[in-house]
C-alpha cells in the first residue's frame, strides 16, 4: 500500500473527475470522495475507479473539508486533499511514485505543492499566480481544515512544512470557460467573503494562523490579508488590480490573462466591497430597539 491516500470533494464533476482520477489512479493509492449531492454521472465515475464514497450536504469548503477529514477511515500515514478540477502533473506523479514516508523528517507534518492555474485554456503565469504554493499533503492526525475561514479554504498542520517546487498541481475549471457560470459562482463566493470580513470587523472571527511576511506560504497570505482588511473600501480593488496587472506583470498573460486578472482582482473584490458597504448601511439605518418604560 502507498504511504498516502487521496481525498477529493465533488459536486456534479463528471466533466472534471475522469481527468483527475486518470492522472492519479496509476499510483494505486486509496481514493476517498466526499460528494455533496451530485445529480450527474459523478458517483458512477467514482465507482469505476474504486473510490470510497460518502455524501454530505455542502455549506462551505472549510466545513466540507472538516467533515471529509473526520468521516473517512484513513489508514495511510499521509493524506492528500484535492479538488475535482485538479490534475496531478507528470512531475508531481513522479515525486509521489517515489514517495517514502521514512525519508521525510519526523518534524515535517505538511507539504506544499506548486500550483499551475489555467483560465480558458491558458496558464496564468503572472500576476502573483505562479509560483503558488498550496498545502495539500499532511500527516494523518496533524492536518485540519481552517474553520475560521468562510471562503478561502486552507489546511493547517501542527509542526513544520516543506515545499515541493517541482511538485506541480494543475488546476483548470472548465465550467468557468462560460462567463455566466464564472459570474454566478463568484457572486455566491462574494456573499461568503463579505460575511466573513464583516464578522472580522466586528471581532467575531479571527485568523488561526499567525500572520508573518517571513513565514510559510499561508502565513504570508495571512499577513497580506491583515493589510487588506485595513484598506478603505472601493479603493482597494483599484490598488489590487494595479498591483497584480502591472507590478506583478499580469499584463504579460495576454487577452485571457486580462480577463482573469480583471475579474479576480477588480470585479470580484469590488462586489465584495459593495456588499460590505450594504451591511454597514443596514446597520446604520437600523431603528433603535424600543426600551420598556420603567414602572412608576
Amino acid at each position: 500500500m502507498r504511504d498516502f491516500s487521496f481525498i477529493i470533494l465533488t459536486y456534479n464533476e463528471e466533466q472534471h473527475l475522469p481527468r483527475l482520477l486518470n492522472s492519479l489512479y496509476p499510483l494505486k493509492a486509496p481514493i476517498f470522495i466526499l460528494d455533496s449531492g451530485s445529480t450527474d454521472a459523478t458517483l458512477d465515475i467514482a465507482r469505476k475507479f474504486n473510490a470510497n464514497i460518502q455524501t454530505h450536504p455542502f455549506e462551505n469548503h472549510p466545513k466540507q473539508w472538516h467533515h471529509a477529514l473526520t468521516v473517512f477511515n484513513i489508514e495511510t500515514p499521509w493524506i492528500i486533499g484535492l479538488d475535482a478540477d485538479h490534475m496531478v502533473s507528470p512531475e508531481l506523479f513522479s515525486i509521489l511514485d517515489n514517495f517514502n514516508t521514512n525519508l521525510i523528517p519526523n518534524d515535517i507534518n505538511g507539504i506544499y505543492f506548486n500550483r499551475k492555474n489555467y483560465f480558458k485554456g491558458k496558464w496564468i503565469k503572472h500576476g502573483g499566480y505562479f509560483p503558488k504554493y498550496l498545502l495539500k499533503m499532511f500527516r494523518k492526525g496533524q492536518g485540519f481544515s481552517d474553520l475560521n475561514e468562510n471562503m478561502d479554504h486552507r489546511f493547517i498542520v501542527n509542526g513544520k512544512t516543506i515545499v515541493w517546487n517541482t511538485g506541480i498541481l494543475l488546476e483548470e475549471n472548465l465550467k468557468e470557460n462560460q462567463i455566466s457560470f464564472w459570474i454566478q459562482k463568484h457572486n455566491r463566493y462574494s456573499d461568503l467573503v463579505a460575511e466573513e470580513e464583516w464578522e472580522r470587523r466586528k471581532n467575531m472571527r479571527h485568523q488561526t494562523l499567525t500572520p508573518s511576511l517571513w513565514g510559510n506560504p499561508d502565513q504570508k497570505i495571512a499577513w497580506m490579508k491583515s493589510i487588506w482588511w485595513k484598506l478603505p473600501l472601493f479603493v482597494r480593488p483599484f490598488l489590487y488590480f494595479f498591483y497584480r496587472y502591472f507590478a506583478q506583470l499580469g499584463i504579460l498573460d495576454g487577452k485571457r490573462g486580462f480577463m482573469f486578472h480583471f475579474l479576480q482582482a477588480f470585479w470580484f473584490r469590488l462586489i465584495v466591497d459593495i456588499k460590505i458597504y450594504e451591511k454597514q448601511r443596514a446597520e446604520q439605518n437600523k431603528p433603535l430597539s424600543a426600551f420598556p418604560s420603567n414602572p412608576s
